[in-house]
């Protein structure tokens, strides 16, 4: 399917009205008629130490991505299309994302030790693997595997980390997603099934974040995060790992370029957290308010500023990665504008961390 062709953006454009209606119907449900069933900051609950709000909020948001994509995946079924509507991809990334959507929703609901979401997350890299979903960064078959393994699960982790304030994840995926879709789009690079799914999860994100924007009556919960990670994650590999010189060497670094920059936010945001409470001997697998959004927030920035500038961030990143696609066979340009972008920032908010070094919990 032509994106840009005026008869299918027509038809895109009608889905999607018709999805992010049905993600405000759904989440204005479950604002209406939730009172204590998936809430989040509950009196001694796990969420006391991670959110950032102090009231309890309902957290089924990410039912409704869940629902509204498998409405996305009906439609596709429906379509008098060419494609193979059985492949192997297409139900790589269904199966994989319903397991995600299925650990997180565990979670919320019982509580799972991390063991057991580890384990959840393992299992969606090898569906993506059996899928032939692979990241291919060497002529090692083994490590290519190993890396797409730690890179579905970081991501899933990462997504999970971030959303720890009001609009925060669903805003930033929104634009991850559409970077996705634009570059290849532009390329042709889309099947109908992903323009479809895609388009489908941005609505349902869309949706949610009528109610997920500060002051918010929603949260997305591990249900929505685990979900989200998933996808974004299988998206990335089959279309963001492939920008390479096809007679070039295997290892290409501006390979890295299109992933740390449309990724800049999730990556920077676990990477310093994490690295910053291993080095204070705590566990990067506990909670904490010590993320770049928490020290925004000791800084002085409101909360809704603090959503705004994330946005503004990944949106920045993102644009420099579409301006820089059309110099990819000029690697000596574009390693060291992309890398080196990552790097400032990443530099930027350790400066800020150190900062606020007296307040690390």
């Amino acid at each position: 399917m032509d994106l840009f062709a005026p008869e299918n953006s027509l038809y895109v454009f009608i889905l999607f009205l018709i999805a992010v209606l049905l993600s405000i119907l759904i989440n204005g449900l479950f604002v209406k008629f939730s009172h204590t069933l998936g809430m989040k900051n509950q009196e001694g609950g796990k969420e006391d130490i991670v959110r950032w709000a102090s009231t309890s909020k309902p957290a089924f948001g990410g039912i409704s991505f869940f629902i509204i994509f498998l409405f996305s995946y009906s439609l596709y079924a429906l379509l008098p299309t060419k494609e193979i509507l059985i492949n192997k991809i297409h139900l790589a990334v269904l199966l994989g994302t319903t397991v995600g959507f299925l650990i997180g929703l565990a979670d919320d609901a019982y509580n799972t030790k991390p063991l057991l979401k580890f384990s959840g997350q393992l299992l969606c890299a090898i569906i993506f693997l059996g899928a032939g979903i692979v990241i291919d960064i060497t002529p090692f078959r083994i490590f290519n595997y190993i890396f797409t393994i730690f890179w579905v699960v970081g991501i899933m982790n990462s997504i999970n980390m971030l959303d720890n304030m009001d609009g925060v994840v669903s805003s930033n995926a929104i634009i991850i997603i559409s970077s996705i879709l634009l570059v290849c789009g532009i390329n042709s690079h889309l099947d109908t099934f992903f323009i479809i799914a895609g388009g489908g999860v941005i609505a349902a994100l869309v949706g949610f974040l009528f109610f997920n924007w500060y002051p918010s009556k929603i949260y997305m919960g591990d249900t929505g995060s685990q979900f989200l990670g998933a996808f974004l994650a299988a998206m990335s590999i089959i279309f963001i790992w492939n920008f390479r010189d096809a007679d070039g060497p295997y290892f290409q670094i501006k390979q890295f370029v299109a992933p740390i920059l449309i990724f800049i936010i999730p990556i920077i945001d676990t990477s310093t957290v994490s690295i910053r409470r291993m080095l204070r001997g705590h566990s990067p697998f506990v909670g904490g308010k010590d993320h770049i959004t928490h020290h925004l927030a000791m800084l002085g920035v409101k909360d809704n500023f603090v959503c705004i500038s994330y946005l503004l961030l990944s949106a920045i990143a993102s644009l420099l990665f579409l301006y820089l696609h059309f110099y990819l066979n000029d690697a000596r340009f574009v390693n060291p504008v992309g890398i080196g972008f990552f790097f400032v920032l990443f530099i930027a908010i350790q400066l800020m961390y150190q900062k606020n070094a007296h307040r690390h919990n």
